[in-house]
């Protein structure tokens, strides 16, 4: 069923209002995949926080004309499913790593900040821990020193202690 111009218009308006809110956009190809399939897709990338919609791609060059993911238009051919993310790497995590267990959905590019990214640009960006890894990374160094240097005065504060403990004094 084909959308008259006000649908097409609403479409690209909701895709545009996403795409300003957004961090990543990640391009599949979906072909061959089954319904099943696409709804477990969906629900990971909303479970993620990651806005995936079908389009064609004449209202998806529309809907980016003039953001940063214009970069991305010569992608944009074949039958795609587009993931939007204001994390930085929620929306090309959820497609490749849906992609590693599906041979069907195939990665064919994306954008981040303002750069056009192939499908090997969309694995690397995969790859990148999370924000609240990292979160924890950064604390761990933070700790480190931190916590050798308490067990250091710790170690020097025993060995003086043991050397100059007070005799007790004998019972009467």
């Amino acid at each position: 069923m084909s959308l008259n111009r006000n649908e097409k218009a609403a479409v690209v308006d909701g895709v545009s209002a996403q795409a300003a809110r957004s961090q990543t956009l990640a391009l599949a190809e979906y072909r061959g995949l089954t319904v099943a399939h696409l709804d477990k897709l969906r629900r990971q990338a909303r479970d993620n926080g990651v806005y995936l919609h079908v389009l064609k791609n004449t209202l998806a060059r529309r809907a980016v004309a003039g953001t940063p993911f214009e970069v991305a238009s010569d992608a944009m051919v074949g039958p795609l499913i587009y993931g939007f993310s204001e994390d930085a790497v929620a929306a090309a995590k959820v497609i490749a790593d849906f992609a590693k267990g599906n041979d069907k959905l195939v990665l064919k590019g994306g954008a981040y900040a303002g750069k056009a990214l192939d499908a090997n640009g969309i694995k690397a960006l995969a790859s990148i821990p999370s924000r609240e890894v990292l979160i924890a990374q950064v604390a761990g160094l933070l700790k480190s020193p931190i916590q050798r240097m308490a067990g250091v005065i710790a170690a020097v504060a025993e060995k003086k202690g043991g050397a100059e403990a007070p005799a007790e004094a004998p019972a009467a």
